[in-house]
C-alpha cells in the first residue's frame, strides 16, 4: 500500500468503511469471461486490526459461482461515502470540480463454502450483524423449515486477502481557506456522511 496523501491513517479507517458500508462488488474473470455480483460482505480482522478475510455468499444459480470454482482469485470492491465537490460553493471559482470518496479494493483468494455447518456460520454472522441494535432483532429460526430450504440455494465463500488497496480522497489536498467552504456546500447538498468523514480527516483544525 503506497503511503501517498490518500492512504488511510490506520487500519481503523478501513474497518470503519467496511462495517458501515458492507455492500460490495465481487468481481472475477477467467476463460474470457468477466462476472460481477453486488452482495453484502463481512470482514474478519487480524490481531493488528487489518482485514484478513472477507466472507459472504452467492445464490447457487449465479453463474459467477461456477466461474470461481475454476478461477479462485477475485477482486472485492467497497465504496463508502462519496460526492461531487462543486466550485460553485467556493469564493475562489478558479478551483476545479472533483469527487471525494472513501473506497477499498481487496484482491482475494477464494475458498468456496458448501457444507451445512459452514453455511450456517456465514449466515448467522451476517444476520447477526445486520440485525444488531434493532428493537426486535430477527433470528433465522423464525423462518422455521423454510430457512433450511433457502440455505441449500446458496454457495458461501471466504476470501483470503492477498492485497489491500484502500484510497480515501477526503479533502487532504485542499487549501485551508477552501476546505470550510466545501464542508458548508456538502451540508447544503445533504451529504452529511461525506462531510463527517472529511472533517475526521482534516489536519488543519478547521
Amino acid at each position: 500500500m503506497s503511503a501517498d496523501r490518500y492512504t488511510p491513517r490506520s487500519a481503523d479507517d478501513v474497518r470503519r468503511l467496511l462495517l458501515d458500508h458492507p455492500f460490495a462488488w465481487v468481481v472475477s474473470a477467467g476463460e474470457g469471461d468477466i462476472r460481477a455480483t453486488a452482495l453484502p460482505v463481512r470482514p474478519l480482522f487480524d490481531a493488528d486490526g487489518s482485514v484478513s478475510t472477507l466472507i459472504g455468499h452467492f445464490a447457487r444459480a449465479n453463474p459467477q459461482g461456477e466461474l470461481l470454482r475454476r478461477h479462485l482469485r477475485a477482486l472485492i470492491l467497497f465504496l463508502g461515502p462519496h460526492g461531487y465537490v462543486s466550485p460553485s460553493w467556493l469564493t475562489d471559482r478558479t478551483q476545479a470540480p472533483t469527487w471525494n470518496y472513501a473506497s477499498a479494493q481487496f484482491l482475494v483468494e477464494i475458498e468456496l463454502v458448501e457444507d451445512a455447518a459452514g453455511l450456517e456460520a456465514l449466515l448467522r454472522d451476517l444476520i447477526g450483524a445486520m440485525e444488531a441494535g434493532r428493537d426486535r432483532p430477527w433470528r433465522q429460526e423464525e423462518m422455521g423449515p423454510r430457512y433450511q430450504r433457502l440455505a441449500r440455494g446458496i454457495i458461501g465463500f471466504r476470501g483470503r486477502v492477498v492485497e489491500r488497496r484502500p484510497r480515501f480522497k477526503l479533502g487532504q489536498d485542499e487549501r485551508a481557506d477552501v476546505f470550510p467552504e466545501i464542508l458548508a456546500g456538502l451540508a447544503r447538498d445533504g451529504a452529511g456522511e461525506l462531510r463527517a468523514w472529511m472533517e475526521s480527516f482534516d489536519k488543519s483544525g478547521t
